[in-house]
């Protein structure tokens, strides 16, 4: 039995959900594939996968073996790359998942120059407002804004992630401006869902403060936030890598410039530092020399 090709079978026949759909993908004959997942099954001495009409499930066996085949066909990949690519140039795929506004503001352009020097690389971009379980959905990297970071992975820092508290002048002839952060509490504030919802955080002159606030709109995405912020609907606490070009050309206006809002760190993310793909270390080294410590959005933010 050829191994590798029956475990490429197996994890594409769990990626596609079925074995005629791996069939398909893999140019093979429902037969063929039938007989691989029978001869692995044989070879690991346990049953895989339950078969029914309906759907496919891993077993507990199948559960504990599917990342190790993903492993194996990743190092037999980088293997067989090395061999043919001598000057390590980075080439594959990459399935990355970042939060729609970074992504939309900041990681698309980065990407866009990654492409260019590295032609021979081909990028997923999964852009979701949710933290999504990189093994299950085969992220090889993840860029999260985070203070807390999964102890099951591995992170690198990329840069800080300052926030900014604005809104429109619009909404300020009408409402007026905040002269301290306690008066935000009587203001309509633009919440997100999952980061600040009712209590802002700040540092004023060494102090924390914490501000309870509240508003007519609250969003899972910070660009939803940001175009009701530009309408004049309220105020609202957005990140500089997206809301620094409607700061510096008017559209919003920077408020309360002296408290500071609670920084995260900006990092990207992956499963582990064994057998890792020369193309996923490329980008992790790009990354972090295009995103520096002290980010280029920050500079000259008025």
């Amino acid at each position: 039995m050829d191994r590798l090709n029956a475990m490429r079978v197996f994890v594409t026949v769990v990626d596609l959900g079925s074995q005629s759909a791996a069939a398909d993908h893999l140019q093979l004959s429902r037969p063929v594939v039938s007989r691989y997942l029978a001869e692995l099954e044989d070879w690991v001495g346990a049953r895989l996968m339950q078969r029914t009409t309906r759907k496919l499930s891993l077993t507990a066996a199948g559960q504990e073996t599917l990342p190790r085949c993903r492993q194996l066909l990743e190092l037999t990949d980088e293997l067989h790359n090395a061999v043919r690519q001598p000057d390590d140039t980075p080439r594959g795929e990459l399935r990355i998942s970042v939060s729609t506004s970074f992504g939309q503001a900041q990681l698309v352009d980065a990407l866009a120059a990654y492409v260019e020097r590295y032609p021979g690389v081909k990028i997923e971009l999964q852009m979701l407002d949710r933290t999504v379980n990189l093994v299950d959905e085969r992220i090889d990297l993840a860029i999260r804004t985070s203070n807390d970071v999964d102890p099951n992975l591995i992170a690198r820092r990329l840069s800080v992630c300052r926030s900014v508290i604005c809104a429109s002048p619009a909404y300020l002839r009408i409402h007026g401006a905040p002269h301290q952060v306690q008066a935000l509490s009587k203001h309509n504030c633009l919440t997100h869902a999952y980061f600040g919802h009712s209590l802002w955080h700040f540092e004023v002159d060494g102090e924390e403060l914490a501000v309870p606030v509240q508003g007519n709109i609250s969003a899972n995405e910070a660009m939803t936030l940001q175009k009701a912020a530009v309408a004049g609907v309220g105020i609202a606490m957005l990140p500089t890598y997206q809301a620094c070009a409607a700061i510096n050309s008017g559209e919003l206006v920077r408020l309360l410039p002296e408290a500071k809002p609670r920084e995260l760190t900006l990092n990207a993310v992956y499963t582990s530092r064994k057998h890792m793909p020369a193309t996923l270390r490329s980008m992790l080294d790009f990354l972090v020399e295009r995103f520096a410590d002290e980010p280029t959005w920050d500079r000259g933010l008025v």
